[in-house]
């Protein structure tokens, strides 16, 4: 029953060998824009709002900031429109700091968007909330915090069905969401065109009085403490050049049509609600967004053909905007993952972020950005102000390492690129702009959690970089063991003997033709001598998302799989043993290896399963999260289908000094 309840919410498993399947997968323009850009357009309505309220007594500047707003969201598009085309295969900011400025600014900006992402979920959904709360009785205001975590665990189940299935289903909402603000925006300048000319002279007056009453910088430092506060505004911008891979081919083209479609939104509606605000003269009002005040002052009255169109077009207006700002977690929950998959790739997180399930999400990113969203929401009690605070922050540090990167580009390669002062000149606009957006957040914001964004950010830099030295501890110690390769005969030593099914059987899994793999097999001969007559190695090539970019890698994974346990065959035959092999691809390790290694039980009468494993002479916590996951739960689905198992260790020594651990081979000059 349980089974079927899964498979209710999350769907069946995919089809691999489906030649449609990443053709079916894969998002266009529009619904890229949908899923990507949620995140960046729904910022409006938050992003204007903080801004706006920072500006106090001095609300002309609002105008200024319109203008600020809208140039800025060009100029960091345009700028992300350049990193696609240098950058066509998607990575986002980790890459491109990675690969521009070396693996130490890459992990930090790793680190900086997976936080941004799960605050992402955490301000999107928490203000959501806030625009729904604005036209509800102050009554139900205790209940804000657990709709929005009960709207995160909903998100959660949505986007572990897929990609392309969440998007679709909140496309509604994003069309409804542009029909409403473009209503909101039009009509509310067209309504008071009449005032367009006093609030020209009141910008001009109030500009006079503060310059005489402030000076220049006193207004300038007033300004860009109110531009750095709207700097939510500008989150999302990134999500299109991180999350290429699960756009349609061609991948270039679709992105930059894509980030131009969310620039243009963005910058319409950010600026054209910040001038709204100044239009109506709102302020503030306890329980109501800045956004509810606006409508409120320019449709309250509002009737046609004696029907109150004005009050139920703002309340559907709130709706479709509470609504967009729970789509826009979806940002989080396309690309925090995947930032986490090619962190995990290069053994920056745990290798398990990488892999896939039978429904080819992300699941194990999506389950712990979804957990750690709902701690930060709980943590915060779902507050918007605090939560911009910290996700402008960490969204800020990414794209000035971005643009420090891609401006560092052009100037070391001026000489070859005709066109480099061009292009150095936008990125160099933008590493300014983020820059100080930046500064000013962390100087007016550190002690009003701007500093948990920066200790949480630093921690998880820290424990990278002890995943990292792990992974590569163990990598170097077992490097050792493919000194047997080198020992093995290159010829038969004897006729090719043929399998016989009745006789003791031995089922070797490997995962790649190396050193431990052939431990394996003389580890199984050593400890069992002339006992086993057939060998049979399996092996599942797993589809990660390194290899999740369409059918021809699916096609290229098998035939790697397939030469992996040709290359096992091969030895086995010149050790004079009958052996044969059996392979598949998928995305669960241990159900494939599983069913691969009961189906051979079905046609050998007696088999004993054989893993090999690194083992740690002191093990910590830390190795049993990193290493050996998958053959103990391959062992204990096995054994409970009544099929033997046994893992055999390639043992493992830390010891002090420059090479901390050494592998341990037992067939040293012994072949």
């Amino acid at each position: 029953m349980f089974e079927r309840l899964r498979r209710l919410i999350f769907g069946p498993p995919r089809d691999l060998k489906d030649p449609r399947l990443f053709r079916n997968l894969s998002l266009i323009p529009f619904f890229a824009w949908l899923g990507l850009g949620a995140d960046g357009l729904s910022s409006s309505a938050y992003g204007p709002d903080e801004a706006y309220r920072t500006l106090g007594d001095h609300a002309y500047l609002a105008a200024y900031l319109a203008l600020a707003t809208a140039l800025t969201v060009l100029i960091i598009s345009y700028a992300y429109d350049r990193i696609i085309e240098h950058f066509p295969s998607g990575g986002g900011g980790y890459l491109v700091a990675t690969r521009l400025l070396g693996k130490r600014a890459g992990v930090i900006s790793g680190s900086a968007l997976i936080v941004d992402y799960i605050l992402t979920i955490a301000t999107s959904l928490s203000s959501g909330t806030d625009a729904l709360f604005s036209f509800l009785p102050t009554a139900w205001l205790p209940f804000k915090l657990w709709v929005t975590l009960a709207v995160i665990l909903a998100l959660t189940a949505i986007n572990l069905r897929g990609v392309r299935e969440s998007v679709t289903a909140l496309m509604p909402i994003f069309v409804a969401f542009l029909v409403c603000h473009a209503i909101f925006i039009g009509l509310g300048i067209g309504m008071h065109a009449d005032r367009l000319g006093a609030v020209a002279h009141g910008i001009g007056a109030g500009t006079s009085r503060d310059l005489h009453t402030l000076g220049f910088f006193g207004l300038l430092m007033l300004f860009l403490r109110g531009y750095s506060m709207g700097g939510g505004t500008y989150t999302g911008i990134e999500a299109v050049s991180n999350g290429i891979q699960a756009m349609a081919e061609p991948k270039p083209q679709n992105a930059k049509r894509t980030m131009t479609y969310l620039a243009t939104s963005l910058a319409v509606t950010a600026g054209g609600i910040l001038f709204i605000y100044l239009l109506t003269e709102a302020r503030p009002v306890e329980g109501q967004t800045m956004n509810a005040v606006a409508l409120g002052r320019l449709f309250d009255g509002f009737h046609l053909g004696g029907l109150p169109f004005g009050h139920w077009f703002a309340i559907t207006t709130l709706v479709t905007e509470g609504a967009l700002l729970y789509a826009a977690g979806q940002t989080g929950f396309i690309d925090g993952p995947r930032v986490m998959a090619n962190m995990a790739l290069d053994s920056w997180l745990p290798h398990s972020f990488a892999s896939l399930s039978d429904r080819l999400t992300m699941r194990n990113g999506v389950l712990l950005i979804g957990a750690a969203s709902l701690a930060i929401v709980a943590y915060t009690g779902g507050s918007v102000s605090a939560l911009v605070v910290m996700y402008s922050i960490n969204v800020f540090i990414t794209f000035s390492l971005s643009e420090l990167g891609m401006t560092r580009f052009w100037i070391t390669h001026r000489k070859e690129r005709p066109q480099w002062k061009r292009h150095l000149a936008i990125h160099g606009t933008g590493l300014l702009l983020c820059l100080s957006i930046l500064v000013v957040t962390l100087v007016a914001k550190f002690t009003e959690g701007g500093w948990l964004t920066i200790l949480i950010t630093a921690l998880l830099v820290g424990l990278c970089y002890l995943v990292r030295f792990d992974y590569r501890q163990v990598r170097r110690h077992l490097s050792r063991l493919n000194q047997i390769l080198a020992d093995l005969p290159s010829v038969a030593t004897g006729p090719e003997k043929a399998i016989d099914r009745t006789r003791p059987t031995a089922l070797i899994f490997v995962q790649s033709y190396d050193g431990l793999g052939v431990h394996t097999l003389l580890n199984v001969q050593r400890t069992f001598p002339n006992f086993f007559q057939n060998f049979v190695f399996i092996h599942v090539g797993l589809l990660d998302s390194s290899s999740y970019k369409g059918q021809d890698q699916v096609e290229h994974l098998q035939e790697s799989a397939d030469q992996c346990v040709g290359r096992y065959v091969a030895l086995a035959h010149r050790l004079g043993l009958a052996a044969e092999g059996r392979c598949s691809i998928g995305t669960d390790p241990v159900a494939d290896t599983t069913a691969l290694a009961l189906a051979a039980a079905q046609d050998f009468t007696r088999c004993v399963a054989f893993a090999g494993v690194p083992l740690f002479e002191q093990e910590r916590a830390f190795d049993r999260l990193l290493h050996n996951r998958t053959p103990v739960a391959i062992q204990r689905r096995l054994q409970f289908a009544g099929q033997p198992m046994m893992l055999l260790p390639a043992r493992i020594t830390r010891e002090r000094g420059p090479f901390p651990a050494r592998a341990h081979d037992e067939f040293d000059g012994d072949l």
